[in-house]
């Protein structure tokens, strides 16, 4: 006798509809996604996704949520939670960075938001709403928090946030543009620790500076 089919609970649907539409994002990219091959992946209907996602955008946005948006609030709680001297949380901040982008979809989804932005602003103009627009200024909190305390130099926080995080940006466009086409593995855990100390010095005030 046929055993019966296991159903999935209704509950894991909107996860499987999401990890399904990642990977077909990540085959044929935005432009070239169809919710029927969504649906044929997640192993639902495509009448299904309607149920949870009102369309594709919707949908990319759900990856986007699920796979980088959702970091970021990991981020707040790490800052909020914590207290005494700044500078340690830095190394921190960026190792957990470099381990998303090396464990996680982190960095296809970024790859997808820059390729194909250009053709569709609403989804480049979410992400940078959700993610960019949540983690810089988090980061120039963080940075004017560490200045106020003496521990760093005064600098302008805003453009020495974007040099912070310009390596990160590097390792998700070598990871996912030029180690499939033979680029050497870049190690970004090393990367991270690299540039957090290299930061770390340049942030340092020089003796007789005043917070």
């Amino acid at each position: 006798m046929k055993a019966p089919k296991q159903r999935r609970a209704p509950t894991a649907r909107p996860q499987e509809i999401i990890d399904a539409a990642l990977a077909q994002f990540v085959e044929t990219g935005f432009a070239g996604t169809r919710l029927d091959d969504v649906a044929r992946r997640a192993g639902l209907s495509k009448a299904a996704i309607y149920l949870y996602f009102e369309d594709k955008t919707a949908l990319f946005k759900g990856v986007v949520q699920h796979a980088i948006a959702s970091n970021i609030g990991q981020m707040e709680a790490m800052l909020a939670s914590h207290r005494g001297p700044v500078a340690p949380l830095l190394p921190r901040i960026l190792g957990f960075m470099a381990d998303r982008i090396e464990h996680t979809p982190l960095a296809a989804v970024a790859k997808l938001v820059i390729s194909e932005s250009r053709a569709f602003p609403e989804i480049g103009q979410y992400y940078l709403r959700e993610v960019i627009g949540r983690g810089l200024p988090l980061m120039e909190r963080l940075l004017t928090r560490g200045i106020e305390q003496g521990e760093f130099r005064r600098v302008d926080p805003f453009f020495t946030v974007r040099s912070m995080m310009s390596p990160m940006l590097l390792a998700i466009l070598w990871r996912t543009v030029f180690e499939p086409i033979g680029a050497e593995r870049l190690d970004v855990q090393a990367l991270a620790r690299h540039h957090a100390d290299l930061m770390l010095h340049a942030l340092r005030p020089a003796a007789g500076d005043t917070a």
